[in-house]
Parts: C-alpha cells; structure tokens; sequence
C-alpha cells in the first residue's frame, strides 16, 4: 500500500479573504463579539504519488508561494480553539477532485486519489457553548461532518460487497393495515392507496412478490416531482365561496369548462389541475393562434421555431426554454441544492440538443437580516440559505459559461416554511440539427458524462414530501452534487451538427436516475446496470438504479452510431459507455450482478398510481385588502420625502445588487443588455436579452425573456395574483422594445402541501383559472411549466406562488434600457386597464397599452420604461434615474397610492413628446442630482445610499478596502517596429480548452472575425494516456501557431484554492515549454491570456518577465477580490501603455468599457515590483473611474488591484495578461452601458493600409511596388 501524504497550507495575512470573511460573518449575524481572529488552514491528504512528485504538488498545486503558508505539521497556538470539517463520504468534493486531476497533469501518470478538510481557528473569549455554536453554524450535517486530523492508512473508500437484492417477502399477502404499517416504516412518497395498488398488481399480475429495488423505482417513478400526481389528482367538486369577486372566479370556472368542451368535445377527460394549467395553450392552438410550436413525442423543453437571419439570410432555429426548481435541495443544503437547479434547468433543453445560452434566476426568501438566535429548529439561517444558494447557482452557471441575464430574490415570511429556488433558462439550435425519432428494436441507450455515486438517491421523492423538523435531519442523500465542467463539455459536443443529429432521443438525469432517465426513453428496455460507471464501488443495484447523480445523459442511438458517438464523446473528454438496448417487449428489466431485480410491465408503470381525488373551495377575497392599491404600512404617517426614502429600503424594494453582481452576465459574448444600466450600472433592467448563440456569422435576431409575480398579491388572491404575473411579464416584453403579443410562457407553480384540505386545495385552483383567463384574453399561450407542491413546514406554508415567465423574439438593435435618457423629459404612469367589477385587467385593451408601449419604444417615443412592481411608480421614477445618477422634480399633487401602491404590470415612461401619450404626470428629470417632492429635497446620492443599504451585510457591494497606490502610472506612449523574421499569410491561434474553461468559444470567434485562423484543443485527462496524446497534439499545435491564447473559464473549478492551476501545470510539462520558449524566442510568436488565461500566464513568469519560470515569495500574482466573491459588471479601463503590439490600435489613455467576470483578479506586488513594471512600461491597463483616473475603491477598482493594474505584459510587449473579457465583443452588446467596448486588441488598421491586425502582426495585404498582391510584411511594436 502506498504512503499517505499530508500537508497543510494557509493564506498568508492579507490574502486571507476567505478567514475575514467568516470573522464578519460570525460577529455580525452570529453575535459573536467576543471573537478576535479567525484563520482557516486547508488540510490535503495525498496517495498514488512519489515523495518527489507529492512536493513537487505541493509546490506547484496545492500552494503559492507569493500567497500561502504551507506547514508539515499543525502548530495551532494555545489561545485559539480549532476543529476540522469535511465532506461526507459520497458527497462531491470539487477541491480534492480538481486537485487530483491537476497532479495528474503534472505527473501524467495515473490519478492519485486526494481528500481535503477545511480547519478553523478561533481565538477570543467565547464558551464552549459558543463555540459549539460556531461549529454547528459552520458545518452543515446534510453535506459535511466534523474531520479528524490523522493521517489515514489508505484514502480509498473501503466498501463491502453489497447484498443481494431482498425480495419482499409476504408483499403480495399483506392486508390493508399491513401496507399501512409498511408504507410507514419505508417512508414512501407514494400513498398508501398506490402501494395497496402495487401490491395487486404484484399478486394478480406478476404472481411473485417484488424485489426491494423495483418499490423504490416505482416510488420514484410515481412521485409528485416525476408523475406530477397532485396536478393529476381528480379534482371532484370546485366551491367559490361568497364574495366580491365570486362571479369573475365563477365566470373564469366557466370559461374553462367551456373550453373544455370546444377542446375535448365528447371525450372524458379528468377535470385536475394538469388540465387547468395546460389547456390555454390547446385552445389557442385550435383557435388557429399558435403557430409555431415546436411539436414532438420528445418532451425536453417548451420549443418554438423561429427565423434566424444570419448574414442577411433566414434560418429555421428552435428557441428552446425552461423554469427548473430545487426547492428542498436548496432549504437543507444551500450550495449544492442551488448549483444543481441550474443544472437540471440546463440539461432539460440541452437534452433537446439546444445550446443554452442565458439564464434568469428569480428565487424565494425569508428576511436574510434575521438575528441567527430566531432561526427556527431544524432551520439553517436564512441568510446562510440565501448566500449559500447564491454561491451555488452563480458557481454553476459561471464555470459551465453561461450568462445569468437577470437575478431576483422575492422576500416573503413565507418562504421561511421552504425556499423557492427557480432557475429559467433559453437555448437554441438550428432546426436541422434535432433529428427527433422513436426508438426501434435494437436501437443502443448510451449513458454519458459523468459517473454514479450515492448523491441524491432519493431526490425526486423527497422532493415530493412536506417536512418537518425530524424529517430534515434524515435526508442529505436526496441533494445531488453538480460538477459544471462536465456540463460544459456535454454542451459542447451537442453543439456540433454531427453528434446532434444522431441522437434520436434524449433525456437527461434528473429525478429519478437511471430509472426515469432511461426508463422514459421507450416502451421495452433490457437495462445493464454492472455496465452504469461508477465513482466508488459499493454501490448496489437499488442506488444504481435511483441515484440521481448529476452531468448525465441517456441517449438513444441507431447501433451502428454508438462506436462514432463514443469517438467524439471521448475527443470532448466524456465519457459515453452503452447501459441498455430498446426491446419490443413493453416492459422495463433491469439486471444487476447477473439478477434481474426490475422487471415491470410499462402500461402499469404508465397508470402512475391510483387516481387521487380531492375536493376544491376557493375562499373569497377580500376586497378591502386589494395590495395593488395598497400604500405599505412601513410609509404610514410619513412625508412624501422620508416615505420616498423609506421605500427604497423596503425589503421587498431595495437594491440587490451585491448579489447579481456574483454571477457571470456577460460570457457568451451575447448580452444585449447588462442586468445593471447606465454609466454608474445602478438602474436594474427589466428584462434579460441576448443574441442567438452563433458559431459563424453575425445576426441580430435576439431573445427576451422576463419574470413576473409579487408575493404579497398573491397571499391577497392567488386567482388575481395569476393574472397579474402574466400580465407582469408580458409589459416587460414591452418595456424592452418586444412585442408582447407574441409571446410564449411558461409557469412556475409552487404550493403548500394540500392534503385533504378543500381550502389549500383552492389556492393552486383559484390562480390557475387566474393564470387561463389571461393566457385566453392575451391570445399568449403558456406552453410549459414546472409544478412544485410541497412548500410547507410543521405548520408554516409557502405563499401561493405562480411566477409567469414570458419569452419573446427581437432584435438586439432595437433593444431599449431602463435609464433615464435625457434631461428635463416629461415621465408619466401609464396604468394598465383593470376591470373594477372583477379585479382583473381588462385584457383586450392592457394589450393595447403594451403593444403601444413597444410600438413607442421602436419608433422613438418612448426614451426607456419600466414596470410597476413593488415600490410602486416611485421606485420605478427613483431607480431609472440611478443608472446616470439624474435628479427628479415630481409633480405637485400625487398621493401616495398613485406612488408607493404595487400596480403590478402598469408602466412608468419617459417621453420624447410630452404630449404622446395620456397618463399621469409623475414630473420631469433634472440635471441637478436632486429628487424634489413636495417642496422636499434630496440628493440622488442620498436616495442611492438608502437604496443600497438595506442589503449590505448580506450582499455587500464595497470591501471597505482601499487598493494599495504606491505610485502613478504615467501614459507610456512609445511604440517601435520590428520586423519579423516568419512571414504568413494568415496566422494561426492555438486555443486549449482545459475542463472548466468556457471562453474557447468566444476567443475562436474573435479572431476568426479578425481573419486568424483558430484551433481549439480539447485537453483529454481520462487516463494518462490520454494526457501523454494531449501534450504531443499541442506540442505539435504551438510548432504550427503563431500565437497561443489561453481563454478565461474555471479550469479545474479554480481549484485547489487558486486558478489558472490546470493551465501552469500542464504548461510547466517540459514539452511544452519548450515549444512556448522556441515560439516566443525564436518565431516572433505572440501570447495572450485573458481573465483565467491572465492567472496561468502570472503564475508559470510568462508576465511579467516573458519566460516560464519558477515562481518566487516576492513574485508578482492574482489573488481573491477583496470583496471575496466573484465580481461580473463592465469595467472602465484606459490604456496606460501601449509599447505593446496588441495595442497598436488604440493610443494610450484611451478609455474603453470592457466586461469583467471573476473572483481572482486582484493584482498584488511590492513596491518593487510594481516601479520597475511602470518605468518598463509593462502596466498595459488600468481601471478608472468616469473621469479616466485610476482609483484604489470600489466599484471603479472592483477587486482591489495595486496601483488598479488590470493588465499587464512581458518585458517586450508580446506576452499580454489581462482581466477584461476584450473576446466579448459583437454589435450592439451591452447597450445599456456606455463607452466604446472593443478595445480593438485583435482587430484594426494601422498605417492608413488595408490589413488585419492581429495584436503584435499587422498582415499588409496592399500592393507591393512590383505590383503584385503579396504580403509585405510582419510588423509588431517592441521596445
């Protein structure tokens, strides 16, 4: 057995970002004063390496010298009180597994197995109590427990041959009370009725008594989150009791009933909820008003076709889109459970082999400010779930590389019963790519992406169940573990034409596992679960067959596909292994070890159960307490003036800035409009917007998604609130310049659990006849959704929640932004028609307003619009001026309903012509940055300031740290030619896509829009042979480039603790610097590291000093923002210097607004360092602030750089590290922040000639003195 190794490695006092944050953390909202310091020490224990190659590790991998303190031993001083924490076995560690992978980069020898442990020291004078306390705060049970400090024998997991699968014995014999007893005692999610339903159909049908594995599957298969069984519970009797609005909910009764009959005619169809929520759509289609449905036996997402124009000419595409929640997951294990709803939301439409490109993110949350003494038993604290979701979901969709257009948190007391996560997200493919055909006999389910292990076993059904305080302790099994990186490359092989249109059908692996997943696929399947990878052994056939691990597909193919589709699975570093074969015999066996321990007939498994049957009262509403009219008590008793004020930092309105910033909105290289506009990024937008995702070719076709639901409405009426959300979402369509009218929807039902009780039975009943009522008057269908009816906790419920998401088409040159535009325009309140007798919008006519609005923002009238929410038309006036920080003068006269009431779905709008539309007059914009109501002033600053605050402890938007400036950077202008001696007539750029790298894509287009030839190199680690074959390919890629660009991403999740660590490492491979070194010393070659890219380049010495070299303590390096989390905005940048031959385009002080997206862009270097860097001319760029002056604060200096460095260079100028996404470029992105983007660093003129700049080359294609259309010659600028 080989030796286990340990070390223990430490931010050093000033890169501890992590430790101080925690400190703040515990005495803010744990109330731990007495505390004085906090460290936290990683601890890596190491097996399968060489004591040479484990130091080798050690100081390469898992520490820095410029960063860390690394100790053999652990010496802990006597007044500070530590313990260790870890994962649970079986739960997904990203730190050990990237650390792994990354030593075996480094050895290119077999993967070593590697655990790591988090330590805290505390130091202060606190109890044991307290810090009982600390621990318990920390370490949540659902995922990690308390680590020992000693070193282990052996690291691999000692498993013990599973059992055979019992048979229960006596099943089929058992009474009624009997299945009662035992329903209980195995803790079902289906009901009892089912399981007696199970036990018969054993008895009479099979003639044998089940196995213990085919009652968990047919558990999970019959779920609510699988089988949707209380949306298909018979609904037997609907009762509207009396009241104001009884006759609109009767007539919304009775126009369902109606359409029942126009849709169904004489069939019998159950009246339930599933019917309600779908049959909008199946009229509007008969109707002859739905026309571009996307059609298929293959469920994978709501689908429409579209025209694309690409480069002047029209595609047929499939816009693909879907709302995904993860409730439950993300209530007991924050991280996790959020990280995985973007997951799954994903690979519904990637399983539809669109390419997912944007996502919205609008979640459900207690008061994150709650004191930590009033978090309820069995609660984590609401602030913990909130940020921990927040870190989850914004880790997920910012390492896979897609760009969160818009995040919301909703704050309602209800959600403390259970959290709302939704993750919606949009993909699109071309229409020729998705080949959708049934399976055949024979025809071959390969399993691809990632491995089996124990996580989420039991996700779907407990996902299924109401909680309470016991049940929470018991069910950390049930939340799965994402691993984005695998993601990414699923997404990229889907992408290309050749793999989509082989599959013939698709399904994700979400609830249920390899049960539903491959069970969905087709009618007869013979399924091997010996050949399911695994990620440990012990695994047996029961968890084989339910887990619901995460990063895989199932997917169906002709036979003689399966051997090409491996090929290219494993060219993207997946692996794709055949589990099953379709059979024409209609039913699902499954074998495990020989034992066929799942063999079920499929008409039973389709019947999902026993029809449940439930009867339905739909309380009255009360009239009085109608939310869209009221003013919030907390404005009560107060001037105009403070209540403006005191509005802003209402929960429910004020800025959450801090948290959208952690997620990544620009990748993609699609954005339209940033979720923050104006020149400060303050005015929040209403709608998310992007391009169709483009391989080759430009296009302005563009998609626009937007949200729409207020808590408070709902918990007043859930029936109105329905029609208030939809309408809500469609007048953000218009608030963007889309057309509402041509919409599509799809919804999110999130619901207490309702038992027996008619009365809770109401409330989904009441907003889905609600939700009809405006699909039917709107002429916008709802075409899917997602239903999640287990929102309760002891005896507290979620409120009624039916958040509408409405998606459109546009174009992105037409886009509008929310800020105010100019300077003494008019702004009025466009209130959309309501119906007094029935409370709801008088459809025909809101429409009209919607679509007048759209026309307005097209055709010039309207300057920029936004919809009214909560807060009111105040907030809306108060928010859209933000973004440029402009004064309002608001008219005399308003009353406080008229400014504060929630009018969900009206509009406020700046006008060109004060005369172009009828409204009220709410005031005009000043150039004074000063708000004047009702004699009052205030300055913009000051509303900015209370705007901002409420949220700063939970989502803080400021360090509170000052950048460290020892000197000015004066502009270094001077530019000198030389020749190179390589001539080509299109130069090559290698791109290396590491996992977790996500900018490959946009990096290639770039310089293929600059006339450059691109190659990515998908590096294989599956084996170490694979490695060995990937560093010859790119060995053999550098000899043939002439320049390597290193993209951005999260190679290896940015782990362990540091990124860029996948790339030096296999950079440092002694081939491969070679190659560099003989590119840049004896071919002219150039390189260019961006973000990810820039973090390789400054820790393998290629910046600042031009050569791969051993990285020293006083080194310069990047580290952790000081804010310690990821920052994603656009950044002011000017050229400093432009000795560079990337910037041969631009001059220095030239000021540009570049995308930013990362958690490690801080510049750090001594004051030695940094002169010597300034007087060679090697700071390439700085941040700035409006004015183009570098600062040491936020925002203008978002990580804290010394000296505000955000690039720099070799000593000659060829080697460029920069943060700023400068590939992320295209026409009409990020339209909603001014300044010139393109910095211009891969494409130009220069010289007043025809060429095509390609950062240091400028390839002159003018004609020579002999006449003759050569290449003149290879030019860069160096010193």
């Amino acid at each position: 057995m080989s030796k286990v190794f340990r070390i223990f490695v430490e931010k050093k006092k000033g890169n501890d970002i992590e430790a101080g944050q925690t400190l703040a953390d515990l005495r803010d909202n744990v109330g731990l004063s007495a505390l004085e310091d906090l460290r936290i020490i990683n601890r890596y224990y190491a097996q399968g390496l060489t004591e040479e190659e484990f130091n080798l590790a050690v100081k390469q991998i898992l520490s820095e010298p410029n960063l860390d303190n690394v100790y053999t031993e652990l010496s802990i001083p006597e007044d500070y009180r530590y313990f260790a924490m870890e994962y649970l076995p079986g739960q997904y560690d990203q730190r050990a597994d990237s650390a792994a992978q990354c030593i075996q980069l480094l050895t290119a020898g077999e993967r070593p197995e590697v655990q790591s442990a988090k330590i805290i020291a505390v130091k202060g004078d606190i109890t044991d109590e307290e810090f009982e306390k600390i621990k318990n705060y920390i370490i949540n049970p659902v995922e990690s427990r308390v680590a020992s400090l000693e070193i282990p024998e052996s690291l691999n997991i000692k498993s013990d041959v599973p059992a055979d699968i019992a048979r229960i014995d006596g099943f089929i014999d058992m009474s009624d009370d009997e299945i009662e007893a035992y329903h209980s005692s195995m803790g079902f999610a289906m009901s009892i009725a089912d399981l007696c339903w199970v036990r018969d159909y054993f008895k009479n049908d099979e003639n044998r008594n089940p196995s213990l594995t085919e009652l968990k599957v047919i558990d999970t298969y019959w779920s609510d989150h699988c089988r949707h069984t209380t949306f298909a519970t018979q609904l037997d009797e609907i009762k509207i009791d009396s009241g104001k609005y009884t006759d609109a909910i009767n007539k919304a009764l009775e126009q369902y009933f109606d359409i029942r009959k126009e849709v169904y005619g004489d069939r019998d169809k159950i009246v339930c909820l599933m019917d309600m929520a779908c049959i909008g759509t199946k009229v509007l289609k008969k109707r002859g008003l739905v026309n571009n449905l996307d059609e298929s036996e293959e469920i994978n997402a709501c689908s429409i076709e579209v025209p694309v124009v690409i480069d002047g000419k029209t595609e047929q595409w499939l816009v693909q889109f879907k709302n995904e929640t993860h409730n439950h997951p993300t209530e007991i294990e924050p991280f996790g459970g959020a990280a995985t709803c973007l997951g799954g939301a994903i690979r519904d439409p990637l399983s539809g082999r669109a390419y997912v490109y944007q996502a919205m993110r609008v979640t459900g949350s207690g008061d994150p400010t709650t004191p930590f003494e009033k978090t309820l038993d069995a609660k984590l604290p609401q602030s913990k779930i909130t940020t921990g979701a927040a870190a989850g979901y914004s880790s997920y969709g910012n390492q896979i590389g897609l760009a969160t257009g818009q995040v919301t948190e909703l704050y309602d007391e209800g959600y403390v019963a259970k959290r709302m996560e939704i993750g919606a997200v949009i993909g699109a493919s071309p229409k020729d790519n998705v080949k959708r055909e049934c399976p055949q006999k024979d025809d071959v389910i390969v399993l691809l992406g990632g491995r089996t292990g124990r996580d989420g076993c039991g996700g779907a059904t407990g996902s299924s169940k109401a909680h309470n305080s016991s049940s929470i302790e018991t069910c950390g099994a049930e939340v799965q573990k994402g691993n984005p990186p695998t993601e990414r490359k699923i997404q990229r092989l889907f992408r290309k034409a050749e793999v989509a249109k082989m599959i013939k059908r698709c399904n994700d692996f979400g609830a249920g596992g390899v049960s539903v997943a491959i069970g969905e696929l087709a009618d007869g399947l013979k399924i091997d679960l010996d050949k399911v990878p695994k990620k440990y052994d012990g695994l047996d056939g029961t968890e084989l067959a339910i887990s619901e691990s995460q990063e895989r597909m199932a997917v169906v193919l002709d036979k003689a596909d399966v051997d090409t589709f491996i090929r290219l699975s494993n060219e993207e570093n997946l692996e794709a292994t055949p589990v099953a074969v379709v059979t024409d015999e209609n039913r699902l066996e499954m074998t495990w070890r020989g034992d066929k321990i799942v063999d079920l007939s499929r008409d039973f498994l389709n019947t999902n159960g026993v029809t449940q049957h439930a009867k339905v009262e739909i309380t009255a509403v009360d009239e009085n307490k109608n939310y869209r009219k009221e003013v919030p008590a907390a404005l009560d008793n107060l001037s105009l003036a403070n209540a403006l004020k005191a509005n802003l930092s209402r929960l429910e309105v004020c800025s959450q800035k801090g948290l959208v910033e952690r997620f990544d909105s620009s990748i993609g290289a699609s954005t339209v409009l940033m979720p923050y506009a104006g020149k400060y990024q303050l005015t929040p937008e209403e709608a998310m917007v992007a391009k169709i995702p483009l391989l080759e070719g430009e296009t302005d076709t563009a998609t626009v998604m937007a949200y729409g639901f207020i808590p408070k409405l709902s918990r007043w009426s859930p029936f109105h609130s329905a029609a208030f959300a939809v309408s809500e979402s469609l007048a953000k369509l218009a608030a963007v310049g889309c057309d509402p009218s041509q919409a599509r929807l799809t919804f999110q039902e999130y619901f207490e659990r309702l038992n027996d009780v008619p009365s809770r039975w109401g409330k989904p009943t009441a907003a889905l006849l609600g939700a009809l009522t405006a699909q039917v008057g709107y002429k916008c269908p709802s075409i899917g959704g997602k239903d999640s009816m287990s929102g309760s906790f002891n005896d507290l419920d979620v409120p009624p929640t039916l958040v509408s998401f409405a998606v459109g088409m546009s174009e992105a040159s037409k886009t509008a932004s929310s800020q105010f535009k100019r300077i003494n325009s008019t702004v009025k309140l466009l209130e959309l028609p309501v119906d007094e007798e029935t409370g709801l919008p008088i459809y025909d006519k809101a429409m009209e307003l919607m679509v007048s609005v759209y026309e307005g923002i097209r055709n010039g009238k309207i300057l920029s619009a936004s919809v009214i929410k909560e807060g009111g038309a105040a907030a809306c006036v108060c928010k859209m001026a933000f973004g440029n920080k402009f004064g309002f003068t608001f008219a005399q006269g308003l009353d406080k309903e008229t400014l504060f009431a929630a009018k969900e779905a009206s509009f406020v709008v700046e006008l060109a012509d004060e005369n172009a539309y009828d409204g009220v007059v709410l005031g005009k914009t000043n150039d004074n940055g000063v708000f004047i109501i009702d004699g009052d002033v205030q300055t913009v600053d000051e509303l900015i300031d209370a705007w901002c605050g409420k949220l700063e402890k939970v989502f803080a938007t400021d360090s509170g740290k000052k950048a460290n400036m020892p000197y000015d950077v004066p502009l270094y202008k001077e530019r000198s030619i030389f020749v190179a001696k390589n001539k080509v007539a299109k130069p090559k750029v290698f791109i290396p896509a590491f996992p977790g790298t996500n900018c490959e894509v946009d990096s290639a287009r770039a310089f293929e829009k600059a006339g450059a030839k691109a190659n990515i190199l998908v590096v294989n680690n599956l084996s170490s042979s694979a490695i060995n074959e990937t560093i010859d390919k790119m060995v053999e890629e550098i000899e043939s480039s002439q320049i390597i660009m290193l993209p951005g991403g999260f190679s290896g999740g940015d782990e362990p603790e540091g990124s860029g660590k996948f790339i030096a490492t296999t950079f440092r491979n002694p081939k491969v610097k070679e190659a560099v070194t003989k590119l840049l010393n004896n071919r002219d070659g150039l390189m260019l590291g961006i973000c990810n890219g820039f973090q390789a380049l400054i820790k393998l010495g290629l910046v600042p000093y031009g050569e791969i070299k051993e990285i020293n303590e006083n080194d310069p390096t990047l580290t952790f923002n000081t804010i310690g989390r990821h920052i994603s905005s656009m950044a002011y940048t000017r050229v400093a210097s432009v000795k560079s031959p990337w910037f041969s385009s631009v001059n220095a002080g030239d000021v540009f607004a570049v995308p930013i997206s990362h958690g490690e862009g801080r510049f750090v270097a001594n004051d030695d360092v940094m002169k010597k860097l300034i007087e060679n001319g090697q700071v390439a760029t700085q941040y700035v602030n409006l004015d183009g002056t570098p600062v040491s604060d936020m925002p203008f200096n978002p990580n804290g750089s010394v000296c505000a460095v955000e690039g720099i260079t070799s000593p000659d100028g060829r080697v460029l590290g920069k943060m700023g996404h400068v590939e992320r470029k295209g026409n009409n992105l990020y339209a909603n922040v001014p300044f010139e983007k393109d910095m211009k660093i891969l494409f130009g003129v220069y010289g007043g000639k025809y060429g095509l700049l390609f950062n240091s080359y400028c390839y002159y294609f003018g004609y020579n003195s002999f006449g003759s259309n050569d290449i003149i010659g290879i030019i860069y600028f160096s010193k």
